[in-house]
């Protein structure tokens, strides 16, 4: 097959939709090739510091010519040298050699490869929770606010998607926060758990670094702790093979895979109710539903956080798998896999987070139509309130639990074989035996005595669990985002 080999501009080649279509600027930067390239130059550039403080033979010149040089990378020199080394580590410390002539002997001193490899990878990791984060918090303020205004208004239940008793949509709101609170939870302790792999050398034993030192263990901790803080981390892991443990993966990405599944469980909620024509995601004024069918309003924003949110969850195997057969101090067949599930992991929760918010922002809310569900289900779920109206007005339980029943079947098949209205209020009213309750068969029948403590659970739930939870992100908390494809 003929192929345009002379036109290879960006739409004659694959790119990720996650990138080209989706994904925020911040994020996309955050695992993009000058973010990789511009932290390995500065990890060495921490190494030539901590180095020189503690006494060896690298000089102020040097450490200036590589701060000098940081940023301003020859990617087109980087990858030549690469095809010639096929090693990346090293066609990169020959190409920031190649702008430090200087400082060339003493870059990269003692260290591997894993080095900068690893530690930016935690890096990347730690500033992608930090973009995670405040977006997770404005989904959740956004739904706060929702839960808050719809705290009182009683909608039908459903347990196995079959109606039953009332709920609010307020309080099913609160189910869908709570899950996103556990979310924000285990995000903010996965970030706070990273550690860097700071200064270990090939296999993890710092030999290099003890042999550069003469065999003073002292200054190769304190080169180990002062590359770490300089990186901004608290702790190094203690012990590494050539590379920090896997399982550092695992944990990450478990917790994005886990707020995949909650984001799934949300949307769906959201289409199902949009079938119903309760609640709707926002639609456009000038967009477009179907290609043949005028009439209808896709909820593509909850269908795409569901799509890419399988991707986030299926993500999670790579990580499994790589952990599981990381022979001894390390194995290489790690690397291509991470390079792909690392990002994409970040990326896709990046853009299933921004369509939540801009989801939440714009949900509409049909009281109108949840009113008439309600009516039409509600005259059966009253049956065990009337009862008790009864045997309070001296009725016997039994005998008013007969004719409820068999005005009950008379109404369902009214509804089921016939497609009509549910009219058991109407047949109550019509039989003489409830004489003595037709007064109050308005107080009996509203919706608002069925929905027990769900405003009370509501209020509660945001005022000591949801809103504490935000207030560390309360100064980026009102960015609204506005979905462009």
């Amino acid at each position: 097959a003929y192929i345009p080999f002379l036109v290879m501009d960006e739409f004659s080649k694959y790119r990720s939709p996650l990138v080209s279509r989706y994904a925020s600027k911040e994020m996309a930067y955050n695992f993009s090739d000058r973010k990789k390239f511009t932290t390995w130059r500065k990890l060495w550039i921490y190494l030539a510091k901590a180095e020189k403080a503690l006494g060896l033979l690298v000089t102020d010149a040097q450490v200036t010519e590589m701060e000098s040089h940081a940023e301003d990378i020859d990617f087109a020199m980087a990858a030549e040298e690469e095809s010639k080394l096929r090693h990346d580590v090293m066609a990169h410390v020959h190409t920031f050699a190649h702008c430090c002539p200087t400082a060339a002997p003493i870059i990269h001193l003692g260290a591997t490869s894993c080095y900068v490899g690893d530690n930016t990878d935690l890096i990347l990791l730690r500033d992608g929770f930090d973009i995670l984060l405040p977006k997770l918090a404005r989904v959740i303020d956004r739904l706060s606010n929702f839960a808050e205004k719809y705290a009182d208004l009683p909608t039908l239940g459903f347990t196995h998607y079959q109606p039953a008793q009332l709920t609010t949509v307020g309080k099913r709101a609160c189910l869908w926060l709570q899950d996103l609170a556990m979310d924000m939870r285990n995000l903010q302790r996965a970030r706070e758990d990273l550690r860097f792999r700071g200064v270990k050398g090939t296999t993890g034993t710092q030999a290099s670094f003890l042999q550069l030192f003469q065999g003073d263990h002292d200054k190769v901790e304190d080169l180990d702790r002062m590359v770490t803080e300089m990186a901004g981390f608290k702790k190094a892991y203690m012990v590494t093979g050539q590379t920090y443990s896997r399982k550092v993966d695992i944990d990450s990405l478990s917790h994005l895979a886990s707020m995949g599944a909650t984001i799934h469980k949300i949307c769906t909620d959201i289409r199902l109710l949009a079938n119903l024509k309760e609640i709707e995601e926002p639609f456009e004024k000038e967009q477009i539903g179907s290609s043949a069918m005028a009439y209808k309003r896709n909820p593509m924003r909850c269908e795409r956080c569901c799509s890419l949110a399988r991707h986030l969850i299926a993500l999670l195997a790579d990580p499994l798998q790589t952990a599981s057969v990381q022979w001894l101090e390390r194995t290489l067949d790690d690397s291509a896999n991470r390079r792909i599930s690392l990002p994409e992991s970040f990326l896709t929760a990046d853009i299933i987070l921004s369509t939540l918010q801009n989801i939440t922002e714009g949900l509409v809310v049909y009281p109108k139509v949840i009113e008439r569900h309600i009516r039409h289900e509600l005259p059966f779920m009253a049956t065990e309130n009337i009862i008790m109206a009864m045997v309070k007005a001296g009725g016997n339980r039994q005998d008013c639990h007969e004719k409820i029943r068999v005005l009950s079947q008379q109404a369902a098949n009214v509804v089921k074989q016939e497609g009509g209205d549910n009219d058991l209020l109407a047949r109550v009213q019509a039989d003489p035996y409830f004489a003595p309750i037709l007064g109050h068969l308005d107080n009996i029948l509203d919706p608002k005595t069925f929905i027990g403590r769900a405003p009370q659970q509501v209020a509660r739930f945001l005022s000591e669990e949801v809103r504490p939870l935000l207030e560390p992100y309360k100064a980026e908390i009102d960015v609204k985002f506005e979905l462009e494809l």
